[in-house]
């Protein structure tokens, strides 16, 4: 089964253009994307998101169109470059910050929290504001916000792009080992030729 499918898609904003543009990624794949700069990779994420919409051919999530579907209807997790944390949250409400919009209760809150937080050794941050945070730390909180709804798809647009060399190998092996543990298909966008031999169990090219 396809995770996601991509079927002659095209998008204009401007002077860019992406062109009768297709991709499979089977359900469960961790799928390394590359290419140069401008070559739309990170507008083709926020298309599958639902941040952009396209003007010709479609977008399928495990086999669902999503024409209709609105961005937080898509259970996406999505990593966008900069992060983005709240800088007025702790790291604990920035993690909740996605089950909070979806109304869950207490209980429900606490135990996807629980999981997350566990698997990404973040108790130790959980109350400490954001600004203090290093790239690498900065990065897990934004995992685990991504992550805490349990996604079907997880979107990640050059997520250790701010986590120094040594700490970026490790990083990556945590982050290849909870994808592998949680089933998500995931499309990652990396230029970083060490990260993307690390993590992908397939390789795409965007020209």
């Amino acid at each position: 089964m396809l995770g996601i499918e991509i079927k002659n898609l095209s998008f204009k904003i401007g002077n860019f253009s992406i062109e009768n543009y297709s991709l499979e990624i089977l359900k469960g794949e961790y799928f390394v994307l590359t290419g140069i700069n401008g070559s739309g990779k990170s507008t083709l994420i926020k298309l599958i998101a639902g941040l952009y919409s396209p003007i010709a051919g479609y977008i399928k999530i495990n086999d669902i169109d999503m024409e209709n579907i609105p961005p937080w209807k898509r259970n996406i997790g999505y990593l966008p470059q900069e992060g983005l944390l709240f800088p007025n949250r702790t790291v604990k409400e920035n993690i909740l910050f996605p089950l909070e919009m979806r109304g869950l209760t207490k209980i429900e809150i606490n135990r996807n929290i629980d999981e997350i937080v566990d698997m990404l050794e973040l108790s130790p941050l959980l109350n400490r504001k954001t600004q203090g945070l290093s790239g690498g730390e900065k990065q897990k909180a934004c995992l685990a916000r991504a992550l805490v709804c349990k996604p079907d798809v997880l979107l990640l647009d050059e997520p250790v792009s701010a986590i120094d060399e040594k700490a970026k190998i490790v990083y990556c092996e945590k982050l290849k080992s909870l994808q592998k543990k949680l089933k998500i298909t995931t499309l990652h966008v990396s230029h970083n030729s060490i990260e993307t031999k690390l993590l992908a169990d397939k390789i795409g090219l965007m020209e």
